[in-house]
């Protein structure tokens, strides 16, 4: 791992602590420079196995450098574990890596979070390159590899399942490949599968996953009896905020044990509402997949007199598959998501702009995600303070909901009579394969996953990073949701192009009630949440 140095800025420790409440790394004198084993004992705790049953939590490992640059690395073996052995990379040898000019990925690679900048800006945050190394922690015979996937469907979990495998074999020479049952409970309630390049060689073509799934069923401590009770040495977790969440308790427990594991994460939402990462797998095939329902939602609209549609898509904290699919489409007249809240009733309301639109067009199409509406229903909510076993809040379908309330609304007012049609394609979206799009992307999330492990990292996710593949720390991609920013451009761009109100008038907001985020610099153009712009705001003063 060679050494790094520690710079010393007066600021850093104080920004830094607002990741998500964690410390940050020890701060040496900008010219001292320490090596990783020693740089880590201030991290962790201590050094090797004798140290972890007494460690802390895992703190964020921050290492700096000139001109602001912050790079977030994650962790690796040699933080805990001393004296391990490493092995030349057997892709130096691999035929289909011969004609590639640079085999490896260089050991200070790291990529920016942030990619638009002012000439007098910082370097900023950054974050560690994914990719093969020149020498790797494992024999391939050593490996034994688990592949599980949690929470709900998702097009392209199968992709990644295949390419995990396939990665491991063609790649690294990994033989044994075990896949977990039924999520995280699989792995001390339910039997194991052998997985081959043989066995996954066509299951990229159906939806779903051939694991399968299930929500909640963490119990940390069993996971990793289970994972030490097989000789399981790298663990492939595919899932969203909570199994990510999961997988940071279990790279906890087994650093704690200081045990020879692997712990990757593969992020996945439909909703693509996890931070940092440009986006999740599947949501490419979820707003095509989307643009049939939209279709067939516009063509019954258009078919009748004052034909309204109603498309409730996925999205139960974040707008981004209705905004994407409304934008792609050119079909809808509205598109209402969590982030933007709404109201019915009065000037401005979107009773009246379904007026005036029937009025206009002889005919509407609403797009609503499926978390938008929900403190209009609150009253009538019998589950609103209940969760599902992955935690997440029981919502009722708002779907159902407002187009009763435009029907009751029309029928009182007696001012046109409509005629309306509910679409909800939601479980069509979610168990269809990946599409082209995802699919390559499914194969860089898992060949740069297989890298990391290989080469001894753990505890992080792989994810895509301004173009680049690169593996980010788990805590970063805990540390919030990403949602739409009412105040971007991206949203601008879907209300030009559907001429809806805002809806962020005196029925629905009070002033003070608005969480507008000054943007860092006039060329941010893009879809940053709000507590990211927080934190790269706090960076930039370091």
């Amino acid at each position: 791992m060679g050494s790094v140095t520690v710079s010393n800025k007066k600021s850093q420790t104080t920004s830094l602590n607002n990741y998500n409440n964690l410390a940050t790394a020890p701060v040496a004198n900008k010219t001292e420079s320490v090596t990783m084993n020693n740089y880590c004992n201030g991290w962790i705790g201590g050094e090797g196995a004798s140290a972890m049953t007494s460690a802390p939590n895992l703190k964020p490992k921050i290492v700096y450098g000139t001109a602001g640059y912050i790079l977030e690395d994650v962790p690796h073996f040699t933080d805990y574990i001393s004296d391990l052995p490493t092995y030349p990379n057997p892709l130096q040898d691999n035929p289909a890596y011969s004609v590639v000019k640079q085999y490896f990925v260089h050991v200070d690679d790291s990529v920016p979070q942030k990619v638009v900048v002012h000439k007098d800006s910082e370097r900023g945050v950054h974050f560690r390159r994914a990719g093969p190394r020149q020498k790797v922690y494992f024999e391939s015979d050593e490996v034994k590899a688990a592949i599980v996937t949690c929470g709900g469907l998702c097009p392209g979990l199968n992709t990644v399942i295949r390419e995990l495998v396939c990665g491991l074999h063609h790649m690294y020479g990994v033989k044994r490949v075990l896949g977990i049952e039924g999520g995280y409970r699989g792995f001390y309630a339910r039997n194991t599968i052998n997985l081959t390049p043989k066995s996954v060689n066509d299951i990229h073509k159906r939806g779903g996953t051939v694991l399968g799934t299930s929500r909640g069923g963490h119990d940390t401590n069993k996971i990793v009896d289970s994972i030490q009770d097989r000789g399981i040495n790298q663990v492939y977790i595919i899932g969203g905020d909570g199994t990510q969440r999961g997988a940071a308790a279990i790279f906890e427990e087994v650093r704690r044990r200081g045990l020879k594991v692997a712990v990757v994460g593969i992020p996945k939402t439909i909703d693509n509402d996890i931070p940092v990462i440009d986006k999740s797998f599947g949501f490419d095939t979820a707003v095509e997949e989307a643009q049939r329902a939209i279709n067939a939602a516009h063509v019954e609209a258009e078919s009748v007199e004052n034909g309204i549609g109603v498309v409730k898509l996925m999205g139960r904290y974040s707008g981004f598959i209705a905004m994407y699919a409304t934008l792609a489409s050119r079909d809808v007249d509205c598109c209402l998501i969590p982030e933007s809240p709404f109201y019915l009733e009065g000037p401005g309301g979107l009773f009246e702009y379904i007026e005036k639109r029937l009025k206009e067009n002889g005919h509407m199409v609403i797009v609503i995600a499926e978390g938008a509406g929900q403190e209009l229903m609150s009253e009538k909510m019998q589950t609103m303070n209940k969760q599902d076993a992955s935690g997440n809040k029981l919502l009722q379908d708002v779907g159902l909901w407002i187009s009763q309330e435009i029907k009751d609304h029309f029928a009182r007012e007696k001012t046109m009579a409509i005629t309306l049609k509910y679409i909800d394609p939601t479980y069509m979206i979610r168990a269809i394969p990946s599409n082209a799009s995802d699919n390559v992307y499914c194969t860089l999330l898992a060949q740069s996953a297989v890298h990391g492990a290989m080469a001894g990292y753990t505890g992080y996710t792989s994810g895509l990073v301004n173009g680049r593949q690169t593996y980010i720390p788990f805590y970063r991609i805990n540390e919030n949701r990403n949602h739409v920013v009412i105040t971007d451009r991206m949203w601008a761009r879907l209300l030009s192009s559907t001429n809806q109100p805002s809806f962020l008038g005196d029925k629905c907001h009070n002033e003070d009630d608005i969480e507008e985020e000054e943007p860092l610099n006039q060329l941010l153009d893009g879809d940053l949440s709000d507590d990211t712009l927080k934190v790269k705001k706090e960076i930039s003063s370091i």
